[in-house]
């Protein structure tokens, strides 16, 4: 039978096409059309209905942070509340917990992570971060991805871990949805836009998650940040270290009354700092300015000296430089930013001053000068006191910094403050840090704890907690510093919880007391067999202090520990180490 107009709802145009092809069709494909067009049709909307709409597939989301101080988990939980969307699965995990098998299948993965040391991952993301730039990597050809970095520009290698990531998930084969951002020390306004710019791409409405445009906080407590810090006064302020003692190391007491803030073992207050009028005064010279004279910041006209207050001015890098470059055109500076080894040995306790004074002369204005600048970071310090022990009060163990470069006396911006100034029932602008990946743990399991210096504050909390909550594990203390009779910061109390059984062993080192060197790593390797049997029977070891020096060594130190006693390679020890980093057994907080 030959189709024609007449006979069927066909155009004069399908029915010369759709005679030529059916006379051609097999039995067989007569039957699939049939079928075809059978079950298509049942999909179109009768007349008068409304078309039904497919179920949207649901994107998996993996969101992976690397975290040292807790801000890339901060973020990456304020990514997962933006992301919030009845077509999203979101899982946001440690970098130190994920089961890398599992990254080929992603659909989205996004990266938030810190920067540590000399642009080394942070130690809950060496594992993830190692087997990413490994042999043994996949490729990802169908992952899409996006990274936000976590950085300090004064540090040589700024947001390098963030870097890494990006390129080499790009070498794998993943897709970047959203340009990488590198954020400086004051990350919130370039984390949150880069929020906004994963939600956007995502297409995911601001109904969709109102939380992510304001948290609220609950009637009657505070979030306090650097932005909304709490002024807490102070209640003691003592020098630990005996007269003839080149340091000057300040047991600060403050109070938290009316706060509503606490704080665990192993956590972090940060202090608000301001610029001395002085320093101040000296800047202003140098660059011949008014300090009077008026400056505009965030819509606001205020006067260039109040300004200087809270911006960087002590600390240079090369990042700093490459801004300040453009308004002078004196070509020593550019030759210095290009000697990576002259800069580095430059910048090293100088500031601003130096580089107005010595590089001009400058073309800048007082506005282009301050734009050139970024905020004070916080100074963070490790807390000294458990809350358990001390409720509505927070200790602190602070270094005095104080040198001469170039001529001119300079001190820490907050310990020099501190030391010279604060006096009992002053206040200072403070604001809690959680630091999860530095913790007592949760049962009796023996602990090690390794500090010198100043670093042996956290530990002071360890004790103090275990010492309230009446914990039985043992615990063992290496401390070092310069001199036995003038540096033994806090040896009463040591020598109580020694006598009491809160600990149970305590190697000490002073460093100059007699003519070769003696450090806590050495004290470490002089124990190196009841050291090692503490570790297999499951204790945990925190470190804390400097990472250049200290934090290398006691590397060093444990790998030929676990060479020696395991009888291994001095690779295998390394793994070994890394596992012990992984499982959470190998805790620092080392700056």
């Amino acid at each position: 039978m030959t189709l024609q107009v007449i006979n069927s709802p066909f155009t004069e145009k399908q029915v010369k096409v759709l005679n030529e092809l059916l006379p051609h069709l097999t039995t067989q494909q007569k039957i699939w059309l049939t079928g075809y067009l059978t079950a298509t049709s049942a999909e179109e909307p009768a007349a008068g209905r409304e078309p039904v709409q497919a179920p949207q597939q649901i994107k998996e989301i993996t969101i992976l942070f690397a975290s040292q101080t807790g801000n890339s988990e901060k973020v990456a939980k304020k990514l997962g509340k933006a992301l919030e969307d009845p077509n999203h699965q979101v899982t946001i995990t440690s970098m130190a917990d994920y089961k890398v098998n599992n990254l080929k299948k992603l659909d989205h993965l996004f990266i938030i992570a810190s920067t540590h040391g000399e642009g080394e991952p942070p130690d809950n993301a060496i594992s993830f971060y190692d087997y990413l730039h490994s042999k043994r990597a996949p490729k990802l050809d169908g992952v899409k991805y996006a990274v936000l970095s976590l950085g300090d520009s004064s540090y040589e290698f700024f947001c390098k871990t963030g870097i890494d990531f990006d390129e080499r998930l790009a070498e794998l084969g993943a897709t970047s949805i959203v340009p990488r951002v590198d954020c400086d020390v004051d990350f919130e306004t370039d984390a949150a836009g880069w929020i906004q710019q994963v939600k956007d791409t995502l297409a995911i409405s601001t109904s969709a998650s109102p939380a992510v445009q304001n948290v609220q906080v609950p009637a009657g407590t505070a979030e306090y940040s650097r932005s909304n810090p709490f002024y807490a006064e102070v209640l003691e302020k003592i020098n630990l270290n005996g007269r003839g003692s080149n340091k000057e190391t300040l047991h600060l007491e403050l109070s938290l009354e009316g706060s509503g803030l606490t704080y665990t073992p192993g956590d972090v207050l940060a202090i608000v700092p301001e610029n001395s009028d002085h320093l101040i005064a000296l800047l202003l010279t140098a660059l011949g300015f008014d300090g009077t004279q008026k400056v505009t910041v965030d819509g606001t006209e205020t006067a260039l000296q109040d300004v200087l207050k809270n911006l960087d001015i002590t600390a240079l890098s090369k990042t700093l430089l490459n801004k300040l470059a453009p308004f002078t055109q004196n070509a020593e500076l550019a030759a210095l930013i290009d000697n990576r080894d002259a800069l580095n040995a430059y910048v090293y306790g100088r500031d601003v001053i130096d580089i107005v004074e010595t590089y001009g002369p400058w073309t800048w204005t007082p506005q282009q000068f301050i734009e050139q600048l970024r905020k004070i970071p916080a100074r963070e310090y490790s807390i000294s006191s458990s809350y358990t022990a001390y409720p509505e009060e927070v200790h602190l163990t602070i270094g005095k910094v104080f040198h001469e470069t170039a001529g001119r006396y300079r001190e820490g911006i907050v310990s020099g403050n501190i030391a010279s100034n604060v006096e009992i029932g002053d206040k200072l602008a403070v604001y809690i840090k959680q630091n999860p990946n530095f913790k007592l743990p949760a049962d009796t399991r023996p602990i090690i704890m390794i500090g010198a210096g100043t670093g042996i504050a956290p530990f002071r909390s360890f004790l103090q907690e275990r010492e309230e909550q009446g914990t039985e594990g043992k615990s063992w203390l290496f401390f070092g510093d310069q001199h036995f009779v003038t540096d033994f910061l806090y040896q009463v109390e040591w020598q109580r919880w020694l006598k009491e059984g809160t600990l149970t062993n305590m190697n000490i080192a002073f460093s100059r007391d007699q003519q070769e060197k003696i450090y806590v790593q050495h004290r470490l390797l002089e124990n190196a067999k009841e050291v090692f049997e503490w570790i297999e029977q499951g204790a945990n070891i925190y470190l804390c202090g400097d990472e250049k020096t200290l934090g290398h060594s006691v590397n060093e130190a444990l790998i030929t520990i676990f060479e020696q006693q395991k009888q291994i390679s001095r690779d295998e020890a390394a793994d070994y180490l890394k596992e012990l980093q992984k499982q959470q057994r190998y805790q620092r907080d080392v700056y």
